[in-house]
């Protein structure tokens, strides 16, 4: 019976679709995540009765045709990048992009990450690095007598030293953009990478036109809103519960007939 196989479909779209959620309401308090959400399409019709197709030798048509569907799949699950909420820490090395980019961090082995997250901390070196010790490109040190760190809404590093009046510019943050942020990888870590589908990285300084500007002492919020999503899973156990409940009457029909054969 074709509603068995249909209405599994629909069980396995909800079950991601769960899965999604939860990862949502686990990274509620993760710097800089984006909420994401699955996108779900039809699939095959077998055309049983095409629509438009003739009826009669007088030229009449079908209005309307027999199309059976064959249940659901998982498209996508694409990611919401709006903007997330400002949480004030006072710490001078937390910064915070307001509005479009992404921070560019240099990893290890030298290949290229992008990340919302400005959580950052000095490494022994006294470089600007991330909390597991990524270099913030391009390299911006901190020399260790220096009395204060800040960094303006262009991403200008400054640092008091002693004997001097006027801050010392250390260097420059970049900010980098993509033309499709949906097609990044994520890596964890709050980390992306390029992909052919997110298109290259353009970089351009904090505060220029279609980028954003840095903001110190704050970090992003993660942009899940919990009452949405709660709201959404109750949805979506709704439907998988309505999806099981179309394998039982199937499942019952089955029954039926095969007794009626039986007997």
């Amino acid at each position: 019976m074709r509603a068995l196989s249909i209405a599994s479909t629909g069980m396995m779209a909800q079950q991601t679709n769960v899965e999604v959620i939860a990862n949502n309401l686990a990274n509620m308090n993760t710097t800089g995540f984006k909420q994401q959400r699955a996108e779900f399409q039809d699939l095959l019709y077998q055309n049983v009765e095409q629509a438009g197709s003739q009826t009669s030798d007088s030229g009449t048509v079908l209005p309307m045709g027999i199309q059976l569907g064959s249940g659901v799949r998982t498209a996508a699950v694409s990611r919401i990048m709006t903007q997330g909420d400002a949480s004030n820490t006072g710490n001078p090395y937390d910064l915070m992009i307001q509005g479009s980019g992404y921070f560019h961090i240099t990893m290890p082995d030298g290949t290229d990450a992008y990340t919302r997250a400005g959580n950052f901390a000095l490494s022994p070196q006294g470089q600007i690095v991330t909390d597991k010790g990524y270099t913030v490109a391009p390299g911006i040190a901190v020399p260790a007598n220096a009395l204060s760190m800040t960094v303006n809404a262009q991403g200008q590093v400054m640092a008091t030293l002693p004997g001097q009046a006027s801050p010392q510019t250390l260097g420059q943050l970049e900010l980098v953009r993509f033309p499709n942020e949906g097609g990044l990888a994520a890596q964890g870590d709050n980390l992306f990478t390029e992909t052919q589908s997110s298109g290259s990285p353009q970089a351009g300084v904090p505060g220029s036109a279609g980028y954003g500007t840095i903001q110190q002492g704050y970090l992003e919020t993660a942009n899940v809103n919990p009452v949405e999503e709660v709201t959404a899973l109750i949805t979506a156990q709704r439907a998988y519960e309505m999806n099981s409940k179309v394998v039982t009457a199937a499942d019952d029909m089955m029954q039926t007939t095969s007794r009626m054969g039986g007997s």
